[in-house]
């Protein structure tokens, strides 16, 4: 279904995929010229999906079609759809939707690029530090091997049909992306209210390493990814400085002026979450190596420096 005004097939543009997201809207902003947003909810009004002068939207359902032919000359695609998978319980149809919308989708999204007249440049396909599994004592960079359990195996096949994009002459990055940090939604915005109310604590002893990134950061690394051509494979979306959960509890209770010493058990999470609350005490020390040695250069490197711009009012 396109919910749009024909395309201009003269001008080269940037597709985004999940581009209503917390990330695809700071992306969006960042973008220069004419971009398409592929979404399966589009921003709408009466007369259908709401486009402008530099961003028009199509309708898409990531895991069940080839999305729409009539994209036009696209020079770079970035890949960001997925089911959320820190919301609601891990069940059967859950992880079956988290599985179905990133590796279906990007088998679709390819298949979708190559049919193209003119593949685009680069495919910038997101994926997660899951797929390096909880590796407590390691030091995980993009040489690390795929780890063991549920996240990892959807990752390592996640990856696997963004690479299949190679065969169409298309330069691909999978961008192993951290918890991001931004106020408006994802983790961060979760744990706000419970910690402005006093009862944040660690998650556990809290010793476990988080592997997190400021949004700005991971718009700026997807960017980079995007202007680099010697950029390719696997990237770490990570700040370079380790952080254990502790730390950032500590950080975030400093941030919004307010004690955090209540720990959260892990059967209690478990209870709560399935087997997503298990997940929450992976321990995984990652490094953006490829990020660093390719000229990338982090705006927060701390967690309290990012906390401090994210939340400067408390």
């Amino acid at each position: 279904m396109n919910d749009s005004p024909p395309v201009d097939n003269t001008q080269p543009q940037i597709l985004v995929t999940g581009g209503t997201g917390l990330v695809g809207r700071r992306l969006l902003n960042s973008l220069l010229g004419p971009v398409c947003v592929l979404s399966r909810k589009p921003p709408i009004n009466e007369e259908g999906a709401v486009s402008n002068a530099k961003v028009r939207y199509l309708r898409w359902n990531a895991a069940s079609i080839i999305p729409p032919v009539d994209l036009g000359l696209v020079r770079a695609a970035i890949h960001l759809a997925g089911d959320p998978v820190a919301e609601g319980r891990w069940n059967i149809e859950k992880k079956q939707r988290i599985r179905d919308s990133r590796v279906i989708g990007t088998r679709c999204l390819v298949k979708s690029l190559a049919q193209l007249p003119t593949p685009p440049e680069v495919l910038i396909s997101a994926s997660a530090v899951g797929y390096y599994g909880n590796r407590p004592g390691e030091t995980l960079t993009e040489a690390s091997t795929v780890g063991q359990g549920f996240l990892p195996e959807v990752c390592a096949e996640w990856e696997a049909e963004a690479e299949a994009a190679q065969k169409f002459g298309i330069r691909v990055c999978r961008i192993r992306i951290g918890i991001v940090l931004d106020p408006n939604g994802g983790a961060l915005g979760k744990m706000l209210p419970i910690f402005r109310m006093g009862l944040g604590g660690p998650l556990g002893f809290g010793r476990q390493h988080f592997p997190w990134i400021h949004a700005a950061d991971l718009v700026g690394l997807i960017r980079h990814c995007l202007e680099h051509e010697n950029v390719t494979g696997p990237i770490n979306a990570v700040a370079p400085t380790p952080t254990t959960n502790w730390t950032m509890t500590r950080a975030l209770a400093r941030a919004v002026g307010r004690p955090a010493v209540i720990p959260a058990p892990k059967f209690g999470l478990q209870l709560l979450f399935g087997e997503f609350g298990k997940s929450l005490f992976d321990d995984q020390l990652v490094q953006p190596r490829v990020a660093i040695e390719s000229g990338y250069s982090f705006q927060y490197t701390t967690i309290e420096a990012a906390l401090q711009d994210l939340l400067p009012n408390g």
